[in-house]
């Protein structure tokens, strides 16, 4: 999608719930500003919502759209910033909910190596690969038979 000194790069820019299961995603170019495309996440935010992002989402425009939705925005603030916002490190710690969800999307060797050079093609392995994740997240561990047949052949 977009060329860097590296090559062909593309962002993944995506929003988890508490579980870490994928709510929405937009690809970006590997050089574009993040804050063009977080706009576009912001649509399926509820209100009295937490939004746990990167410093790089630290931007007036994307905590101004965070809070047109009632929702608030737990950002680390940049370095450079004269006024620095709020912002709790406690809550910020859950955030590792997205870093788990990237890693589990990883394994998946088609959107490792990005592999579909195609615009079109890689969002939707992304997507089939979020399926994925979900599926496992709610299968069962155990059959509704086991509990019942291991208590009773004591």
């Amino acid at each position: 999608m977009g060329r860097s000194r590296g090559g062909l790069t593309t962002k993944i820019h995506a929003i988890v719930n508490a579980l870490g299961l994928l709510i929405d995603l937009v690809l970006s170019e590997g050089q574009a500003w993040d804050g063009h495309y977080a706009n576009g996440l912001f649509g399926h935010l509820q209100p009295r919502t937490l939004v746990l992002a990167d410093r790089p989402y630290d931007a007036d425009v994307i905590r101004a759209a965070i809070a047109s939705k009632d929702a608030w925005a737990n950002i680390p603030p940049m370095l450079q910033r004269r006024f620095r916002p709020v912002f709790s490190r406690a809550l910020y710690k859950a955030r590792n909910l997205v870093g788990r969800f990237f890693n589990k999307l990883k394994r998946f060797h088609a959107v490792a190596t990005r592999y579909d050079k195609q615009d079109d093609n890689y969002p939707a392995s992304v997507k089939l690969a979020a399926i994925r994740i979900w599926l496992r997240h709610d299968e069962s561990v155990t059959w509704p038979g086991d509990a019942l047949s291991s208590g009773s052949s004591r």
